[in-house]
């Protein structure tokens, strides 16, 4: 792609190894960064004042417990104060970046050496109006997954009756690995509850008890997005899925998880966790229910402000966060 006779920069790779290509693409036309996803037809016009070229990495629970490391990649725009205008998660070939940027005169920072906890801190400070463009289509039959889902999981329950009940326990299992391993090329491992029945079960019930947690203030956040517990050994865990991250201890020095600040900064909102010198340990951006942030503050003793911040305020907390979850 020659940049210099058209100023136009795609992605080359999906945000993690093996993951499919992004389709986006960002445009320089003369006086601002005109950004498209054409998987879900959405555009956006900004004005950057530089381009960071990311790469953090990502600790992730897979099978047997086992903990494996994936490095997610990127592309943002951001303002300049540092705030994300637009974020395009996918792996954006060097020379290409630095000859676009070179053509639209714009800065890049290259942040794909630097500490993963920096990277996903400034990615999680967002600009008013901020956008993630991920280009992927959308997943197939993702209307209807809920039924699906339940007709295949029964279908693989009866499959498995059958073969247990004529002796053919190991040819259950083998199907059940090789239809695994089929539903993570496919991008489908939603499908994966119909070679592990159980699921059936076991969802609606972790569903139910995560709820009851959540209820009585035991966790904070729900069970399909980031949420927080404190373990037995006082210390606070951010949950998100698989992903593994460090418990912050819980008490009133530096770098501790001493107290939350739950704000709201024109119109975006979001959770920090502040030590005992109010600097921000973890930032959770997103809505988060006060209730039930009051709930989870008093049960586990931790004080909590809730407020509307200035930009000021808001730019010296998302500079100087540890840490986020984005």
């Amino acid at each position: 792609m020659d940049v210099r006779s058209q100023p136009r920069l795609r992605p080359v790779a999906g945000a993690v190894a093996g993951t499919p290509c992004p389709r986006t693409e960002v445009l320089w036309d003369g006086s601002a960064l005109a950004v498209s996803d054409d998987a879900s037809g959405q555009s956006v016009r900004v004005m950057p004042a530089t381009l960071y070229h990311y790469r953090y990495e990502q600790r992730i629970l897979g099978s047997g417990r086992k903990v494996k490391t994936l490095s997610v990649r990127g592309l943002a725009a951001l303002d300049g104060d540092g705030l994300v205008l637009v974020d395009l998660p996918g792996e954006w070939h060097v020379p290409d970046v630095a000859a676009f940027v070179e053509y639209a005169g714009l800065p890049v920072v290259d942040a794909r050496g630097e500490a993963s906890k920096r990277v996903r801190a400034v990615l999680a400070g967002r600009a008013p109006g901020w956008r993630r463009f991920r280009g992927l289509p959308r997943p197939f039959l993702a209307r209807y997954r809920g039924p699906v889902s339940i007709g295949v999981g029964v279908a693989g329950l009866a499959v498995m009756v059958y073969l247990a009940s004529t002796g053919m326990w190991a040819a259950w299992r083998g199907i059940s690995m090789i239809g695994r391993s089929l539903l993570d090329l496919m991008e489908a491992k939603w499908l994966a509850i119909g070679f592990s029945p159980v699921l059936l079960v076991l969802r609606p019930v972790s569903a139910r008890v995560h709820r009851w947690r959540a209820n009585r203030g035991l966790i904070l956040g729900s069970a399909g997005g980031p949420y927080l517990s404190v373990l037995p050994d006082e210390k606070l865990q951010v949950h998100r899925g698989k992903e593994q991250t460090t418990p912050i201890e819980i008490g009133e020095g530096r770098r501790k998880a001493a107290s939350l600040l739950l704000y709201r900064y024109d119109e975006l909102a979001g959770l920090f966790i502040l030590d005992g010198e109010g600097g921000p340990v973890h930032h959770l951006p997103g809505g988060w229910a006060p209730d039930a942030v009051h709930r989870f503050a008093d049960r586990h003793k931790l004080p909590l402000a809730v407020h509307s911040i200035s930009r000021e305020e808001y730019l010296n907390l998302t500079r100087n966060a540890r840490d986020a979850t984005i």
